[in-house]
């Protein structure tokens, strides 16, 4: 791994109000970005989270919740309310969300340039803060690898054709990206998952990530797919799993010295076996998150355990 790497990223907080049937609701710090910040520092990386956070209980939750993780925590001094987000959860655990959000990130100064920038979800649609968002990773990117994760919520992308336009966009900025089979058929109905991806390829990624649930997940390189099983869990709930994967896939990338404008080249040439164990850590990172409730990723020994189990 790196000596050191700068991890920044840029995106929403959100209170998750957990709501199960016959029981009392139960409120998770998440939001995406925030989920995918708490992953990669459990992790142990030196990671910044640009984001915005009320002064309110709801933010001051999510704060500490972020910051025992060892994230550092900008925020632009916004004044909003912290958004939040109603989670209802099905009998097998799946997650449908109804949304109170108001982003509207302004510039926010940096002491030092990260080596790897991600973004995504609400914070790369929404506006007025979107356009801070696409800004900062234009002027970072020159100096810094780039992943983005649509992590598509419909009842905030507004009209479909700018949603897809705006996605569009942020791949095309973006060395690795990743979605699931279910963002893709949102913003491409009808069209095959790995057919969606390698539209996206040719555009400027060095490899598009797409997970299946249960299914699985895929990588489509420039010499082509390859797909891995998922690790077996017996799941819990699955808030916060494609996060889990995200910050499991730039964990492993790091490892192989992948990120940051020094492995930006090798990152390019990446082969077939290091996809797959790419593949291999962010799968067992969400079968740990899938497990217990709420956006909970593992830490080093817990990611261990999991990849062991395979």
């Amino acid at each position: 791994m790196l000596d050191r790497l700068d991890l920044l990223v840029i995106g929403e907080c959100v209170a998750d109000v957990v709501r199960l049937p016959d029981a009392a609701d139960r409120v998770h710090p998440g939001g995406s970005p925030a989920n995918v910040a708490y992953g990669l520092a459990r992790l142990g990386h030196d990671t910044t989270l640009l984001t915005q956070l009320g002064a309110d209980e709801k933010g001051r939750l999510i704060r500490a919740h972020l910051t025992a993780a060892g994230v550092e925590v900008r925020t632009d001094g916004s004044t909003a309310p912290t958004p939040s987000a109603v989670v209802n959860l099905d009998g097998a655990g799946r997650a449908s969300y109804a949304f109170d959000i108001t982003w509207t990130l302004g510039p926010v100064s940096l002491e030092r340039p990260p080596a790897h920038v991600h973004t995504g979800s609400i914070a790369a649609v929404t506006e007025p803060g979107a356009a801070a968002v696409v800004a900062a990773v234009e002027s970072l990117r020159a100096a810094a690898t780039v992943s983005y994760d649509p992590n598509v919520r419909p009842e905030l992308m507004g009209e479909h054709e700018a949603a897809v336009r705006k996605a569009e966009r942020c791949v095309a900025l973006s060395d690795v990206v990743k979605a699931s089979d279910e963002d893709l058929e949102w913003l491409y109905p009808g069209v095959e998952p790995v057919k969606a991806a390698e539209r996206w390829l040719a555009t400027g990624p060095a490899v598009v990530l797409v997970t299946r649930g249960g299914d699985g997940a895929f990588a489509v390189l420039p010499a082509g797919p390859l797909t891995v099983d998922a690790l077996p869990a017996e799941v819990v709930d699955t808030v916060g799993a494609g996060d889990a994967f995200m910050s499991g896939t730039l964990h492993a990338l790091a490892a192989h010295g992948l990120l940051g404008p020094a492995g930006r080249e090798r990152l390019r040439a990446l082969d077939r076996a290091t996809a797959k164990d790419v593949l291999r850590h962010a799968s067992a990172s969400a079968a740990v998150t899938v497990a217990r409730a709420g956006a909970s990723p593992p830490d080093p020994a817990e990611l261990r355990e999991a990849l062991g189990r395979r």
